[in-house]
């Protein structure tokens, strides 16, 4: 191929330039300032700065810079020098950032959303030179994501791990434009891709999604792939513009309400990495979520200082249900649905069983909690507003059907509790109804005062006798430990119609408590009894009796006197 002289003149020199194709990461994004305002030391002004990491030196009259909506050219010569940066912006910033150095104006400047967004840098001859997806999590900073601070690039010899080599900028100004990254240092990539989750796009296409960027020629390599039930891979094709995806053709189609396992072996990072051949995802066809096959499971609603609400749902259902068509909201005084907010905008899976916790912080909830299963945790950008003394969630499908709905109350956590602060309430039992109060209550203080990502540490399933009533368990210690810190009294009836009146009296015959009074029951059901008397004070260690009365409007009646103990509170 012919080479093409440039002539560039710079101080009386005039130096030749053999123009000759970019490759993938010669130039990169370097520096992003998403959201100036506010900034301690640098104009109101987004921009993109450049770097060139290659040893060549690259004219970028043509090459382009794009967000995936809007695509900027670049109209005018400007050769860019190894191991040099040129500041990007739009046409109005251009005069005020030169003050920092080399700098392009240019028209239709991608609008950088603040929250996160994709960005494509494209060399003249339409070759994909960078791609960074950027989020507000790369920020690492609580303070500076607000706005202000610019994203910086850390290594340059790492150019696509993504989020761990990015962070807020530390310079006092707020960002480095036009000039080494502050936080510039050594930061090699040494961990293996892992895979994060899988998805089906139809019946005979599952897309695979990983934590960084991989090396396109080993994830199209479609041996590395193995699917249960002997479903063969007939093609693995990476997906540009990050390459942190791959899309999988089956040779046969998947079934319907049945999850697969697919497992990866001998996928590469673009640092060499390789990934362990333990790595797996389950998969499977999903469907639209119906009445209560996704339920509200733990709700933190008045979070500790620096921290953040969260919402926990439990899929209680034989379905595998994909969280894109899920959405979140609140209801304000007049009953209206308020704040609605669609849960992902990613096809995530949740499979019977699972749980995931929706918030707006998710760095919060892993700092102050306990978090087994970081991946469940799903962020968004910002929460309905859930107000601390009572409020209500409302879980929502994309056709607009209620799926379940949680009227909360502070009043319903544990009785003896002078501060709810950081305390979040647990759903007792995925069966019971949501809106009965008695099927809540504080999480544990030994589990921290919440259980985002895994079962309830109030969890008990409701176990139900073959009639008559029953009261468990024997010893009670109401401490909000997370064990047996309330007294179930369960029925079961062979009718409907019954009402019941449940007193709870001390040994010496005293009434304690009246629990019950004219309680319209099911079929089946229960109460519970968390150790407080009428003046909602602790009753104390020591033998308690439960007198049950029920009737019906047919004449039949019937008591039931049962003995329990509560345990002196630790």
């Amino acid at each position: 191929m012919k080479n093409t002289l440039l002539c560039v003149l710079t101080l009386g020199c005039i130096s030749y330039i053999h123009a000759q194709p970019a490759t993938r990461y010669d130039v990169l994004i370097h520096e992003i300032m998403a959201n100036p305002s506010s900034s301690p030391g640098l104009p109101d002004f987004k921009y993109i700065e450049l770097f060139n990491a290659s040893h060549n030196a690259y004219n970028l009259n043509g090459w382009q810079i794009s967000n995936g909506k809007s695509t900027a050219f670049i109209k005018a010569d400007f050769v860019l020098q190894p191991d040099s940066f040129i500041l990007i912006c739009a046409t109005n910033a251009s005069t005020t950032l030169s003050l920092f150095g080399a700098t392009i104006g240019i028209t239709n400047f991608p609008g950088l959303n603040i929250n996160g967004d994709m960005l494509l840098l494209r060399s003249g001859d339409d070759r994909l030179i960078h791609a960074v997806g950027y989020n507000k999590s790369w920020y690492a900073n609580e303070v500076k994501s607000d706005g202000g601070w610019s994203l910086e690039m850390i290594d340059t010899k790492n150019p696509c791990s993504g989020g761990s080599n990015w962070k807020a900028s530390t310079n006092a100004k707020g960002g480095t434009p036009a000039a080494p990254n502050s936080i510039a240092g050594d930061n090699k990539d040494e961990t293996a891709p892992q895979l994060l989750r899988a998805y089906a796009a139809d019946s005979i296409h599952i897309l695979l999604v990983f934590d960084e960027t991989l090396d396109s020629l080993q994830a199209s390599v479609k041996e590395n792939y193995v699917c249960s039930d002997g479903i063969a891979i007939e093609i693995a094709e990476p997906q540009a513009p990050l390459f942190n995806s791959v899309r999988l053709k089956l040779n046969a189609p998947l079934s319907k309400e049945k999850v697969y396992s697919l497992h990866v072996k001998n996928i590469v990072d673009c640092s060499g990495n390789m990934t362990s051949n333990e790595s797996s995802a389950k998969v499977g066809m999903s469907q639209m979520p119906a009445l209560s096959d996704i339920v509200i499971n733990e709700i933190l609603f008045n979070p500790p200082t620096d921290g953040a609400d969260y919402i926990e749902f439990y899929n209680r259902s034989n379905h595998i249900i994909n969280a894109k068509t899920l959405y979140v909201a609140g209801r304000n005084a007049s009953g209206n649905l308020s704040t609605l907010k669609q849960v992902s905008t990613d096809d995530i899976l949740i499979f019977p069983g699972d749980f995931i916790v929706v918030t707006d912080n998710g760095v919060a909830v892993k700092q102050q909690y306990l978090v087994k299963s970081p991946n469940a945790i799903i962020e968004i950008p910002t929460m309905p507003s859930y107000p601390n003394t009572s409020g209500t969630v409302v879980l929502l499908n994309t056709l607009g059907e209620v799926i379940d709905e949680l009227h909360y109350d502070e009043k319903w956590h544990f009785g003896l509790a002078t501060n709810y602060k950081g305390v979040a309430l647990e759903r007792i039992d995925y069966n019971e109804p949501t809106q009965d109060k008695n099927n809540w209550h504080s999480a544990a203080a030994s589990a921290g005062y919440g259980t985002p990502t895994y079962q309830n540490s109030q969890f008990k399933a409701n176990e139900q006798l073959q009639g008559g009533i029953s009261i468990s368990p024997g010893v009670f210690s109401p401490d909000n430990d997370g064990h047996d810190d309330f007294l179930t009294i369960a029925y079961q009836f062979p009718e409907p119609g019954y009402v019941c009146n449940i007193t709870v009296f001390d040994a010496r015959g005293r009434t304690i408590r009246y629990l019950v009074r004219n309680g319209i029951c099911g079929t089946e059901g229960y109460f519970r009894w968390d150790g407080i008397d009428e003046k909602n004070q602790h009753t104390g260690m020591g033998i308690y009796v439960i007198l049950t009365e029920v009737y019906n409007l047919k004449g039949r009646t019937k008591k039931f006197k049962q003995a329990v103990t509560l345990a002196r509170l630790r």
